[in-house]
């Protein structure tokens, strides 16, 4: 499968819900590496690298978030991978 790398700005109800301590349990049930904090305007930011498929459905996952998010826009950009190797909620 093909590595990929896609870093995230996600935005809404997304600070104060549990988003970054579910992301990192959803990404490591997944199996993939990357990070996820928040950003002072209010967004999430989240860097996600392994194989395509189980990016892509963390990225669907990101959509929607924990229970008590409400998420209104995720923007995608894809880059190349630098072989991270966990998952971890950083700032």
């Amino acid at each position: 499968m093909r590595k990929v790398r896609a870093h995230l700005k996600i935005y809404g109800r997304v600070q104060g819900v549990g988003f970054r301590w579910s992301m990192q349990r959803e990404a490591r049930k997944l199996g993939v590496a990357g990070w996820v904090r928040n950003l002072p305007d209010g967004s999430v930011e989240a860097v996600v690298e392994g194989d395509e498929e189980r990016v892509e459905a963390l990225i669907g996952w990101a959509h929607q978030g924990p229970p008590l998010a409400r998420v209104t826009r995720v923007e995608v950009e894809w880059e190349e991978p630098e072989g991270l190797e966990c998952f971890k909620v950083v700032g």
